[in-house]
């Protein structure tokens, strides 16, 4: 009695022509690469906007020759500026710290002062700020950080477009694995469709059970892949949240794509179900 309402309930036998573990594991290897370049997207969005945020709104401003009254100058006419949120001078013995790999204990050449500034407006006039600098404070120069910003930017949007050709080429090939197990199933249980054909059973009611299936053995594949991708996600994140401004004490939760994890499983089902739709909808046409 079991069996028999087992048969009513699958007619196609699709539970042993479509394999309930080979799918699933496919599935879940694409979505495991699917999880790493989503990862690598949402890294390289916040990455970038840490640098453009921070290193854009950073300037440093050099007076030769930083005597007293020369150091007062400068930061008066820095601190004076609408578009400047701090103006603050360097320790000469800090600056001394940092530059003593390449000059020495004792440097041939006087350093300058140097003052760091940040911005209150990233769209201030720098130029003219630099000209106010230099009419009070002779050779005094004022240097953003703007080519290194363009530069980080840059790479950021080319690891954004190399995750997003990533995602596509995980689901191409995605769908190419699933249109291979449906014809796999589709000849393993052909004389029951070709049974089912001539007894009157429509294109989309034999297409809807093999999509059904195939959908959902997608989806659940790709809850499997998303969990094993965790860990290294995890690990990913704690890495690098000190380049982003966060601690790499605890585990970094917040800092995982949350919203691109938990799509993953309804994409990969859509994806199976649609290419399970096409592919037995054009075996059935090739039916004589």
């Amino acid at each position: 009695m079991a069996e028999r309402r087992r048969r009513s309930r699958d007619p196609l036998g699709l539970r042993r022509a479509l394999s309930s573990r080979l799918l699933p594991g496919l599935v879940a290897a694409m979505s495991l690469l699917a999880a790493l370049a989503l990862a690598g997207a949402h890294g390289a969005a916040a990455l970038a906007e840490r640098w453009q945020q921070g290193a854009a709104a950073a300037v440093t401003a050099q007076v030769p020759d930083p005597t007293p009254e020369r150091m007062d100058a400068a930061l008066a006419v820095l601190r004076a500026s609408p578009s400047v949120a701090t103006a603050e001078p360097v320790d000469p013995a800090r600056l001394g710290a940092l530059l003593r790999p390449w000059l020495g204990e004792t440097p041939a050449l006087s350093l300058p002062g140097v003052i760091e500034v940040h911005l209150r407006d990233l769209g201030g006039d720098l130029p003219a700020l630099a000209d106010s600098l230099r009419a009070r404070v002779s050779n005094a120069e004022l240097e953003s950080h703007g080519l290194w910003v363009a530069r980080l930017a840059a790479l950021a949007r080319s690891v954004q477009g190399i995750a997003v050709a990533a995602l596509a080429l995980v689901a191409a090939v995605s769908a190419a694995v699933v249109a291979v197990a449906t014809r796999a199933g589709l000849a393993a249980r052909r004389e029951a469709i070709g049974i089912l054909h001539d007894l009157g059973a429509t294109h989309g009611a034999i297409a809807g059970r093999f999509a059904a299936r195939v959908g959902g053995l997608a989806a659940a594949g790709a809850v499997l892949g998303a969990i094993v991708a965790m860990p290294a996600l995890l690990a990913l994140a704690q890495l690098a949240a000190p380049f982003a401004g966060g601690r790499a004490e605890g585990i970094p939760w917040d800092s995982l794509p949350w919203g691109g994890l938990l799509m993953l499983p309804p994409f990969a089902g859509l994806i199976g179900w649609f290419t399970a739709q096409a592919t037995v909808r054009r075996w059935l046409r090739r039916l004589p």
